[in-house]
């Protein structure tokens, strides 16, 4: 926000943000006893995407920026486990998550490039 950083100029932080805000939209919907369990999941997950893809690229090896960008995706692939359970329990459906759906794919497609890159 203040500091001017590089990584914001990243199509992969652009597609991490939004789907931060995706899950925080998304989950709204989810009922009310959920709020302190997969709600709050999703949402921690979903920040420590966008949070580990930014400190990634701030550091300076290699290895250091592949291993924030491992954890992020690994962030990614516990909120697509939860969507699982979400649907199973008619908290959301497939339809409901079009638009988080394809930044999730997007984001890890991307997170796969620069971890394998």
């Amino acid at each position: 926000m203040f500091l001017q950083l590089n990584h914001q100029q990243f199509d992969v932080c652009k597609v991490a943000r939004a789907f931060v805000k995706d899950c925080y939209g998304f989950t709204k919907h989810f009922p009310p006893d959920e709020k302190f369990a997969m709600v709050q999941q999703i949402r921690r997950a979903a920040l420590s995407v966008y949070l580990n893809i930014s400190e990634g690229f701030s550091r300076k090896s290699e290895a250091e920026r592949k291993r924030f960008f491992e954890i992020a995706r690994g962030s990614l692939i516990e909120i697509d486990a939860a969507l699982d359970i979400a649907e199973d329990l008619t908290y959301c459906n497939k339809e409901a998550l079009t638009v988080a759906g394809i930044n999730l794919v997007r984001c890890f497609s991307m997170l796969s490039k620069l971890i394998n890159h």
